[in-house]
């Protein structure tokens, strides 16, 4: 299974009601997720089975994500179907697929052959518009805007914005924003937006260092008087608040370096991933 596959269904199953609201337009009551290690498909689980409810009426949902064009995904739907079908005869099923590929859609969504007619629904996320999931106040909806329309707007703005608003939704949880992250990332590579976004998460975390009360002290203390010492203790800070600690090597170099040397790692050091870098 790959990571894009996994990172979509962990994505499904904590939204599944966001999903079913905006990509479906179904107003669900709840969902309840169903346990699908019995069904024969291939020996593959279907993505997502749950009872949900609507008002009065029970019925069964599938959702299935799709990473590639495959020409047998409609026997594979119908199989899903009549297996689900075997373990809940009582309930209606609908059936959703959900195309993420970074390829232009181009699968069927129906079988028809001589006394069969079997079609299921296609959610293509190339032709959302990303401000359905920007909106959202769970990270893991915000996540899914990475592979949606950004209609006119520019790459790097749209991308920025995914990044504030999950470091908004996930500041109390650290846990949540390295999985969020992580997701982004990985969906990212099928919209051809790694290299966005990388350089996007490069801003975000020098924008984190600036807020620092250290950062500016040492700018306002530092920098801007000329101060060598100063601009030595703003740089300590900086390296401390983005890498935990700082080495007696490395603070020997510091305190050997002159004013113009200290404004240079300065600024540096906000794009940097690895401290060695600064000094070589």
């Amino acid at each position: 299974m790959g990571h894009k596959d996994i990172t979509s269904k962990y994505i499904l199953k904590h939204i599944v009601l966001d999903i079913a609201r905006y990509l479906f337009h179904l107003e669900l009551d709840q969902a309840e997720l169903l346990e699908t290690e019995k069904q024969r498909v291939e020996n593959r689980q279907a993505d997502l089975v749950v009872k949900a409810s609507q008002g009065e009426k029970e019925f069964i949902l599938h959702i299935e994500i799709q990473n590639d064009n495959q020409t047998k995904m409609p026997v594979r739907m119908l199989r899903y179907y009549t297996d689900i079908l075997l373990s809940w005869p009582n309930f209606k099923t609908i059936q959703y697929l959900i195309y993420i590929g970074k390829q232009p859609l181009i699968m069927a969504s129906e079988i028809e052959h001589e006394k069969l007619s079997y079609q299921y629904n296609v959610i293509d996320m190339h032709q959302i518009d990303c401000s359905v999931f920007l909106k959202q106040d769970k990270p893991e909806a915000v996540v899914l805007a990475i592979l949606c329309d950004f209609q006119d707007k520019d790459r790097h703005a749209v991308v920025r914005e995914i990044l504030n608003r999950i470091q908004q939704l996930t500041s109390h949880n650290e846990n949540q924003y390295r999985d969020c992250m992580l997701m982004l990332e990985v969906l990212s590579e099928n919209r051809d937006l790694a290299g966005i976004l990388k350089e996007e998460e490069s801003m975000l975390s020098a924008i984190k260092l600036e807020d620092l009360p250290s950062y500016e002290i040492g700018i306002e203390k530092g920098i801007e008087k000329g101060a060598r010492d100063g601009a030595a203790t703003m740089l300590i800070h900086l390296i401390k608040a983005k890498f935990g600690t700082i080495s007696n090597k490395h603070e020997e170099q510091i305190d050997l370096a002159d004013n113009d040397q200290l404004l240079k790692w300065s600024d540096q050091i906000l794009t940097l991933s690895d401290i060695d870098d600064l000094f070589t």
